[in-house]
């Protein structure tokens, strides 16, 4: 089952802690997406979710450049895209190319090999060191049922596409 109304935030949100993440970004004609560990539900009213971005990476570039982000929950069964999009760097790999995806209501990259996936307008940009915490709201919200969500803890042995 398919649903696309912001009151499925709440069960999306309570899907986050300890869940593997793909965040995305689009700027100018730039497709960007990286794998997240640091990412937690904000604020219950008004929805918000945080979520950091390593400022060495290319979606940080697109995400500082735009006003929408996707986050999306890997399937469990999904190892492939977690390697995706946490092994390879947007600086040398068109990692879109290699999965199928839609264009999200602010022109953020929606993946459809994700289930449970979330577009959200950024609010807030905070620096917090080597990450960047982006206070969004969500704009939109799909969930399939049933749904697992891997583990960040099973993407580990991911090396970064990029220097930490």
């Amino acid at each position: 089952m398919t649903r696309t109304v912001l009151g499925d935030f709440g069960s999306f949100a309570g899907s986050v802690p300890g869940a593997a993440l793909i965040v995305t970004a689009s700027a100018a004609a730039s497709h960007e997406g990286c794998l997240v560990g640091f990412a937690t539900q904000a604020s219950i009213h008004p929805p918000r979710l945080l979520v950091c971005l390593s400022v060495k990476n290319a979606t940080f570039g697109a995400a500082i450049d735009t006003t929408h982000l996707g986050v999306h929950l890997i399937p469990a069964e999904r190892s492939d895209l977690a390697e995706l999009f946490g092994g390879k760097t947007g600086d040398d790999v068109n990692k879109f190319a290699a999965c199928t995806w839609d264009v999200g209501p602010g022109g953020e990259p929606l993946l459809s090999e994700c289930p449970m996936r979330c577009a959200c307008r950024i609010l807030e940009r905070y620096p917090f060191g080597d990450h960047v915490g982006f206070l969004l709201e969500p704009v939109a919200v799909w969930i399939t049922d049933p749904f697992e969500p891997l583990d960040i803890r099973d993407a580990g042995g991911i090396d970064p596409g990029h220097a930490p």
